[in-house]
């Protein structure tokens, strides 16, 4: 038996899944220093879809989120997750720009960085792991975790052999839907115990309602950390709750030696938050229940919420159960890939329009096909003649590290954006969501003007009507 740690999800995976990555930073700062006294293994705060809602929807800088909680906690490991190659976006980066991004997070205040891909291809986390080693921060790649007739315990260990022989500092088991049973668990663990050394990270959500006795499974078999929400922004589509294990495992051997009256402070604080989510249409009592439909269609949370608001743009809501039963039939045509990002978003929108046109492949989105061609990387299951016919006619598939064949980026990047650069991440932002990330440059010279233009009133002794 040995003492188990807790990464805290509350700053990044618990506002992602219930409200859709909303929390501004100054909803965060009042509690960061009571969150940095709890004794965490480390505060996942960054990366996911924090960077592109920080731009997108709260006109912040996410760099600059990053700085800020950095300096509120002096002693507690920050991590984040970034999807490989992919980084925050959803397609591949060239190397140079993988390279800079990881530099730049670790630079600014990242300890722990979790790289995952979403086909467990290993080749598309080799770069973001040198790096991350490279510059002194923590590598734990993490298994995209899903079933299927490929995806067994052997497959799992091969993996994270893999991984270990990689360099992972850790290795964490991603299951981002929440179909990880318990004793399942217990047996996936105690084998990745026998067959790596390195410590083992369990990752999951309470969509299925499974999450808190698949962590206590977990810990059984040895499992040395678990990632958990505090209890308001916990449940549904979150993390299973950190106040109830704490307590369940206190005075047991596994003993993680958190303090619940300050867990119930951390708590105290986000209870009228999630109240203000409530009331204002941010969080949607539906997303906090129990759907089996995960255990049976192996659909995330996110990527259910994603299904509906396509099928409500066509009209054709009464097709949802149609196209639940259609994504496990795409997801075998397509070489069983895990429902994770951005795989989810390519397998849900073949799925609806195979349904709501009536025909399957009638209409074959670029994604897919780009899928298909293995520019994401190797699928699970090699993908069968006909339905590569289907998708893609004669067009060659690719074997290569899809990366090897992205010419550099970043000097290009720079000369693009350069009329809006005021520190090196803008070039790294604009590369990820140039876009979203030109209204946000735009937004911020015009807040700096509005500032210049009063200081210049005041020292004039001009006052504005």
């Amino acid at each position: 038996m040995a003492k188990v740690q807790i990464t805290e999800t509350i700053l990044r995976d618990a506002h992602q899944s219930l409200i859709a990555t909303r929390m501004k930073t100054e909803d965060m700062l009042p509690i960061l220093e009571t969150l940095d006294k709890v004794g965490y293994f480390s505060l996942e705060m960054w990366g996911g879809a924090t960077f592109d809602s920080c731009l997108r929807f709260l006109n912040e800088d996410p760099w600059e989120r990053l700085r800020i909680i950095r300096k509120a906690v002096k002693n507690t490991k920050l991590q984040m997750l970034l999807r490989g190659q992919n980084l925050l976006g959803y397609r591949n980066y060239a190397d140079d720009v993988v390279t800079e991004f990881v530099k730049k997070s670790i630079a600014n205040g990242i300890d722990v960085v979790r790289i995952f891909d979403a086909l467990n291809d290993v080749r598309n986390l080799k770069v973001a792991m040198e790096v991350t080693k490279k510059e002194g921060g923590h590598a734990q790649p993490a298994i995209s975790y899903t079933t299927s007739p490929a995806h067994n315990t052997k497959y799992y260990l091969n993996l994270a052999k893999q991984m270990e022989d990689m360099g992972a500092d850790s290795i964490c088991v991603k299951d981002m839907s929440g179909i990880l049973t318990p004793y399942y668990a217990f047996e996936l663990v105690s084998k990745l115990k026998e067959t790596v050394k390195v410590p083992i990270q369990i990752h999951t959500h309470s969509t299925s309602g499974v999450g808190s006795m698949t962590y206590l499974k977990s810990i059984e078999a040895g499992a040395d950390v678990v990632d958990c929400a505090i209890s308001p922004m916990a449940l549904g589509t979150s993390q299973p709750p950190t106040e109830p294990l704490v307590a369940t495992l206190e005075g047991t051997g596994y003993d993680t030696g958190l303090d619940i009256a300050l867990l119930n402070e951390v708590a105290e604080h986000f209870k009228p938050l999630r109240q203000s989510y409530l009331e204002s249409n941010l969080l949607d009592p539906k997303v906090l229940g129990v759907d089996v439909n995960a255990l049976i269609y192996q659909v995330p949370g996110g990527m259910l919420s994603n299904l509906v608001s396509q099928l409500k743009t066509q009209n054709a809501e009464d097709k949802f159960e149609e196209v639940l039963r259609e994504v496990p039939k795409v997801r075998e045509d397509l070489g069983y890939p895990p429902l994770v990002t951005p795989m989810s978003q390519i397998v849900g929108t073949q799925a609806v329009f195979n349904v709501v046109l009536g025909e399957r492949y009638k209409m074959i989105p670029k994604e897919v096909k780009a899928y298909v061609k293995g520019e994401y990387g190797k699928p699970t299951v090699p993908i069968s003649d006909e339905i590569k016919k289907k998708i893609i006619g004669d067009e060659e598939v690719i074997t290569c590290r899809p990366a090897d064949l992205i010419q550099p980026q970043l000097k290009i990047l720079q000369s693009e954006m350069s009329e809006y650069q005021e520190q090196d991440e803008d070039i790294l932002s604009y590369g990820l969501f140039p876009q979203v990330a030109i209204e946000f440059f735009k937004y911020r010279q015009a807040q700096m003007y509005k500032i210049d233009s009063t200081l210049l009133d005041k020292k004039n002794n001009i006052h504005p009507v």
